[in-house]
């Protein structure tokens, strides 16, 4: 028997903040907050960020300070102007609803702050977000971007239920879930499905574990894992379901019952002898204290324990086998290029405003980018390669040739392509090789490019440095001057900061063979 692991569950009270089960502190409904309120919280938040090795707090820090110089800004503007539309105003003093007043320009930055504050993941921070949100939808009850960014708050938080009708109020205001977010929320609700079937099976496998579902969870489960110390299992196992029970019925966090019964998942395969599960002899020198007699048991245990764990990651999913998607590597995708024109099309106005549409789908193979957006007669019809990043979900429901997925972390790629590939959506799906173009192909480090590449300037690095293509043009790159042209849902979308659009245009012009007012040509 190996040493039992010493982390338990804590002991929540039922009135526990953000609990799974909503209670009357549950954060599903909105706290109303005044703005001054919000702003005074990032102000001493960003107080006690100090610099570190924590690049999630770095980047929060940089998103408050630049909220609180927008709001500094505005302030001055108000004060010594009398403008026609401000951005930020107050109402008359002393009169109902003099507070300050959420203008565009702000909402923009304090929702930045908010979303880094989530990547963050920490307590502190998270209460942060949750205010943040707050605030937004005090003033804007239906503000799309705010009731995602709550969704996920409340999920990272483990208040599922609730994260569900933050989801679900997100979805009755769009058209276009480009984020997945219907995916999401069947997810949720399946895998919480998977978990009550799970905590069912234990208990109505051990029904001694209902003496101990009424006691303290942390006092329980130490208990439990004493006993499975000293190798009586039977003992062990009724006291750990028990402190399962307890915890789940006190509305713990997701994430604190997903530890307890992964310990337990462990514990209870140990316990079993079963291979690969770490179990070692007993010592007296024989076999495992529970033989393994039933492993039917421990299947069906495993197949819902997965179960919620893998439908809360990405969803049902109908065919696990993605519609026989074949993966393409970097050599197989240059064969299937080579000897053919290409044109690579922009999200851009100049090309949504124009009339190129026949001539684009003209050429043998057409590329677009991410969220692209179709008018046939302005864009073409035709989309052969779809180039996108892998932290988004737009288009990746349209059939396509080819789809190259870009990022920089492989986990986080992978986690993508789990949780968002479509079935039967593409035919060839770029393999790890074809992952990050510049960074891994070209060898290209941050010293000689800080910024991070586009999806747009990956596609295009790759196929000058593949070379195979006789024609080789950009459509409409103007580099965003003439400003974005997307699916409506990821208009609200800002022209991110981190892409350094002047190096990216200097890289293509510096190659142009010949320059005109929509088509920039490289071969």
């Amino acid at each position: 028997m190996t040493k039992a692991r010493t982390r338990w569950p804590r002991q929540r009270d039922a009135e526990a903040p953000f609990p799974s089960g909503g209670h009357a502190s549950s954060p599903a409904a909105v706290r109303p907050t005044e703005l001054e309120t919000c702003l005074r919280a990032c102000a001493a938040h960003s107080g006690k960020l100090v610099a570190g090795l924590d690049r999630r707090r770095t980047a929060l820090a940089e998103a408050l300070r630049n909220l609180l110089a927008v709001h500094a800004t505005m302030e001055r503007t108000t004060s010594s102007e009398s403008a026609s539309l401000p951005l930020l105003r107050r109402g008359a003093k002393g009169a109902a609803g003099s507070a300050l007043v959420l203008g565009d320009r702000l909402l923009d930055p304090l929702l930045a702050a908010g979303t880094k504050a989530l990547d963050c993941g920490y307590e502190d921070e998270l209460k942060l977000a949750v205010l943040i949100t707050d605030t937004v939808l005090t003033q804007r009850k239906n503000s799309r971007a705010a009731w995602r960014l709550r969704a996920r708050v409340l999920e990272a938080m483990g208040a599922e239920r609730d994260a569900v009708e933050a989801y679900e109020r997100y979805l009755a205001l769009t058209d276009d879930d480009g984020f997945g977010v219907e995916a999401k929320t069947a997810g949720l609700r399946a895998g919480a499905e998977y978990q009550s079937e799970l905590l069912m099976t234990l208990e109505r496998g051990c029904p001694e574990a209902a003496a101990f579902a009424g006691g303290s969870v942390t006092d329980t489960w130490a208990e439990g894992l004493e006993l499975y110390a000293r190798g009586d299992w039977n003992r062990a196992r009724s006291r750990l379901i028990g402190a399962l029970l307890a915890q789940d019925r006190a509305g713990a966090p997701v994430p604190e019952i997903q530890e307890a019964l992964a310990q337990y998942v462990g514990l209870a395969l140990e316990a079993g002898g079963a291979p690969g599960s770490g179990a070692g002899p007993r010592a007296d020198g024989g076999g495992p204290a529970t033989p393994l007699t039933d492993l039917t048991d421990l299947t069906d245990l495993m197949e819902l324990y997965a179960g919620q764990r893998r439908t809360r990651m990405r969803g049902p999913v109908d065919d696990p086998t993605f519609g026989d998607v074949e993966w393409t590597t970097l050599g197989e995708f240059r064969n299937r290029i080579a000897g053919k024109s290409i044109c690579l099309i922009a999200n851009s106005q100049r090309v949504g405003s124009g009339s190129m549409g026949a001539e684009i789908d003209a050429y043998d193979l057409v590329v677009r980018f991410n969220s692209y957006r179709i008018d046939p007669a302005a864009t073409g019809s035709r989309t052969d390669i779809h180039a996108t990043i892998h932290k988004h979900g737009f288009n990746w429901d349209q059939r396509v040739h080819t789809r190259l997925v870009f990022g920089g972390l492989s986990g986080d790629w992978k986690h993508s392509l789990r949780n968002r590939l479509v079935p039967g959506a593409q035919r060839y799906l770029g393999d790890e090789s074809l992952r990050w173009p510049l960074r891994d192909i070209g060898r290209v480090g941050t010293d000689r490019w800080p910024a991070i590449p586009t999806s747009g300037f990956n596609m295009l690095w790759l196929l000058d440095h593949l070379d195979v293509s006789p024609q080789l043009d950009l459509i409409g790159f103007d580099f965003y001057e003439s400003g974005a042209y997307r699916l409506p849902a990821a208009m609200k979308m800002p022209i991110t900061s981190v892409h350094e659009y002047t190096s990216e245009k200097a890289w293509v012009m510096e190659r142009a063979q010949s320059v005109s007012d929509m088509r920039i040509r490289l071969r």
